[in-house]
C-alpha cells in the first residue's frame, strides 16, 4: 500500500505495477468479468468437502505443498481426481493416492478443453438449471455458443491429443460426482488465453451449481505468500485498493482527499511489460524495483536486460544482490518476513499478521524507506507506525474495513471482505449472490497462440518449479536445498532424445527464436512426445533466456508455458559409471 501510494502520489503517476503481472493477473481479469471478483472462491479447508477435484495447470505437491497436503487427504479418503497437465505430475499416480483422469492435453489448448467439458454438461442435460435460472445471466446465448459442434470433445481431439471417450468421461464425472472444486495454476494464466481459460472454468463451475458452499469452487494456487495481497492493494496501473477502476470519481475522490494530491484519472498507466519497451526506447527514464528479480523471471532476459541497462535511474530495494541488483544504480535494504510488522494476504484471501522477532538489521522497515522517497520528491508522506498503514487500507477499501492490526491479533487472522456485513470475515465467497449481483456467462473462443513448433524449432517448451526450490531462488540457492536440486535440468521424452542423439546427463543447448542457453538433460516420460520442460530457480541456466515475450491478450500475463524451441546436444556426459551414479543423485532424490 506504501509504495502503491508513492508511486501515485509522489510520483504523480500510474505506472505501478505487480509480480501478478507474469503469474495471476489472468485470474484477476478473468474473476472478475464472470463473478464480480478477482480472487478465489473457497477457503482451503474446503477441500475436505470435495467429491471431484479438478488440477488444471498446476502441481500442488511441488509448488503448494501445504496445500497438497490437505488435497491429497480428501484423495485418500475417496474424493475422485481429474488432471488436466501436459506432463505426469506427481499427483497422477503416487501412494495411495492415482487419478481417475489423466488429461495431456497439448501446451496452448486449455480452452478447447474446458469448452469441451461444457459441451459435455450442456449437450447432455447435466446444467443445474435452478442455479443458473437464479443466480446467472447470459446462459441462453453462453449454452447456443457452447453447444456447437466444433466444441464437442470429438471435434477438439486432434487440437488437444486428449481422446474423446477420455474427456467426456471426465466432463459427466465433475458434473455429477457431487461437490466439484477446480484448482488451478499458472499452466491457466501464462498462456496467450489466460483470462480467456479462467473465464470457461467459471462458465463451468456456475453451469453445474458448484459455487457458492464448501466442497466446490474456483481456487487460483497462488505463486508467491503475498501476491494476492499486493492485487488487493491496488498495485496494477488501471486500480485503486479493492479492485476499484481509477476513472472511478467517487473512488478517485476519496484517495485524493485523503493524500492530498489530485491523481491521475486515466488508466493508462504503464504495465511491467510496457515499461520496458518504453525505456528500449528512451521515453521511460527510471524504476524503482521492491523485492521483485525481474531480471531473472520476466521473459525474453535479453529484452529485459536491455531495458534495465537503457534506464537512467534503476533502484532496486531487496535482500539480496540478485540479477536485477547487479544492474542497479542505487540498492536499498529490504528486510525478510522475520523483520516485517504488517499482514500477509494469500490465496485464500487470509489476512494474517506478520510480526517481528527482531528490529530490521538495516534499521529501517521499508514502508518507512519509502516514505523517505516520497519526502525527499516533496510529498508529505509518513506514519508513526505500520498500523497506521492498515488503518488507512480500512478507511478507504469497503471490504477490508473491519481490519486492523488490533483485530487480527485478537482474532488471528480473517478473510476478506471484512466489513460490517461480514465482521467475522468471508471463508465462502457467493453463497448468496455473487459479488456482481448475477453470475455473468462469457462467451470463450478458443484461439490458437500464434507460438507454434517449426521446423526450425519443432518442440514446445513448458516451463515449472521443484518442491525444494522457490521461484527464481534468491533466497533456496542460499541454503542445503541445492543438494536436491543444484542445476535446472531439461526433461525431455525419450523419443525425443533418441532422434537428437542425446542421453541423459549430456548438456544441451536449447534454443528458441528470442535466445539459446544450456542444461543438462533428463530423460524422461513425465512429457509427451514433443514437449519439453524445465524449471526456472538458477540463473546460470536461465530459462527465460528462451521465452519469448508473447503474452495474455488481457493482462500481459506472459506466455511462459508454450515456447517454440530446439534441443540439440551439445557436450555428451561421461559415461563412467560412477560419475553417473553421482550426477543422478540430486534428481533421484526429487522422486
Amino acid at each position: 500500500m506504501s509504495s502503491e501510494k508513492m508511486v501515485r502520489a509522489a510520483f504523480g503517476n500510474n505506472n505501478v505495477d505487480t509480480c501478478a503481472r507474469v503469474c495471476h493477473s489472468p485470474t484477476g481479469y478473468g474473476l472478475s468479468q464472470t463473478f464480480g471478483t478477482s480472487a478465489g472462491t473457497q477457503d482451503f479447508k474446503s477441500v475436505a468437502k470435495s467429491d471431484v477435484i479438478v488440477v488444471i495447470g498446476a502441481n500442488p505437491t511441488d509448488g503448494h505443498p501445504v496445500f497438497a497436503s490437505r488435497m491429497k487427504r480428501r484423495l485418500r479418503e475417496g474424493a475422485k481426481l481429474v488432471v488436466i497437465d501436459p506432463r505426469r505430475i506427481d499427483l497422477v499416480r503416487s501412494p495411495h493416492v492415482e487419478a481417475s483422469y489423466h488429461l495431456q492435453l497439448a501446451p496452448g489448448t486449455n480452452v478447447a478443453v474446458v469448452n469441451a467439458f461444457a459441451h459435455v454438461v450442456v449437450t447432455e442435460g447435466l446444467v443445474d438449471s435452478d442455479f443458473v435460472a437464479e443466480r446467472c445471466e447470459g446462459y441462453e446465448q453462453w449454452a447456443e455458443f457452447i453447444a456447437r459442434p466444433e466444441h464437442s470433445p470429438e471435434a477438439v481431439e486432434e487440437i488437444t491429443g486428449v481422446p474423446a471417450s477420455e474427456l467426456r468421461e471426465a466432463a459427466r464425472l465433475y458434473a455429477t460426482g457431487g461437490n466439484g472444486a477446480i484448482y488451478y495454476g499458472l499452466g491457466v494464466t501464462e498462456h496467450s488465453q489466460g483470462s480467456t481459460m479462467v473465464m470457461g472454468m467459471a462458465n463451468l463451475a456456475m453451469a453445474t451449481g458448484n459455487i457458492g458452499r464448501d466442497g466446490v469452487g474456483i481456487n487460483p494456487l497462488r505463486g508467491q505468500n503475498n501476491v494476492q495481497g499486493s492485487c488487493d492493494m491496488g498495485s496494477f496501473p488501471h486500480e485503486f485498493p479493492g479492485y476499484r477502476h481509477v476513472s472511478d470519481d467517487t473512488v478517485r475522490g476519496v484517495y485524493e482527499t485523503l493524500w492530498g494530491r489530485a491523481l491521475e484519472a486515466e488508466p493508462g498507466g504503464l504495465r511491467i511489460p510496457n515499461m520496458f519497451d518504453a525505456a528500449v526506447d528512451g521515453s521511460f527514464k527510471a524504476l524503482f524495483v521492491q523485492g521483485e528479480d525481474i531480471a531473472q523471471s520476466d521473459p525474453n532476459t535479453k529484452h529485459v536486460t536491455a531495458a534495465l541497462k537503457s534506464l537512467d535511474l534503476l533502484v532496486v530495494q531487496d535482500l539480496f544482490i540478485n540479477e536485477t541488483a547487479k544492474l542497479a544504480h542505487v540498492l536499498l535494504p529490504g528486510t525478510s518476513f522475520l523483520e516485517k510488522d504488517g499482514t500477509f494476504i494469500n490465496a485464500e484471501r487470509r489476512i494474517n499478521r506478520v510480526r517481528p522477532i527482531m528490529a530490521p538489521r538495516t534499521g529501517k522497515h521499508e514502508w518507512e524507506i519509502v516514505c523517505e522517497i516520497a519526502q525527499a520528491m516533496g510529498y508529505p508522506m509518513t506514519y508513526d507506525h505500520s498500523s497506521e498503514i492498515m488503518d488507512e487500507i480500512a478507511i478507504t477499501t469497503p471490504t477490508f474495513s473491519g481490519v486492523s492490526f488490533k483485530m487480527l491479533d485478537e482474532k488471528g487472522s480473517v478473510q476478506w471482505p471484512c466489513n460490517a456485513n461480514a465482521p467475522q470475515g468471508t471463508p465462502i465467497m457467493h453463497v448468496d449472490g455473487f459479488v456482481r449481483g448475477k453470475g455473468r456467462f462469457v462467451e470463450t473462443d478458443y484461439i490458437p497462440t500464434s507460438e507454434r513448433s517449426t521446423r526450425r524449432f519443432p518442440l514446445i517448451l513448458t516451463t515449472g518449479r521443484i518442491l525444494s526450490q522457490y521461484n527464481v531462488g534468491a533466497q533456496t540457492r542460499r541454503t542445503a536445498n541445492v543438494a536436491w536440486h543444484p542445476e535446472d535440468l531439461l526433461e525431455l521424452h525419450p523419443h525425443d532424445a533418441e532422434v537428437r542423439g542425446i542421453k541423459d546427463g549430456d548438456e544441451v543447448a536449447l534454443a528458441s527464436r528470442v535466445g539459446e542457453t544450456h542444461l543438462h538433460a533428463r530423460i524422461d516420460d513425465r512429457m509427451p512426445v514433443g514437449v519439453v520442460y524445465t524449471t526456472f530457480h538458477h540463473p546460470v541456466t536461465g530459462a527465460n533466456v528462451v521465452t519469448t515475450d508473447n503474452s495474455d491478450w488481457a493482462t500481459n500475463c506472459p506466455e511462459y508455458k508454450v515456447t517454440a524451441v530446439q534441443v540439440r546436444l551439445k557436450k555428451a556426459a561421461e559415461r563412467h559409471e560412477s560419475s553417473v551414479a553421482s550426477e543422478r543423485l540430486p534428481a533421484l532424490a526429487q522422486d
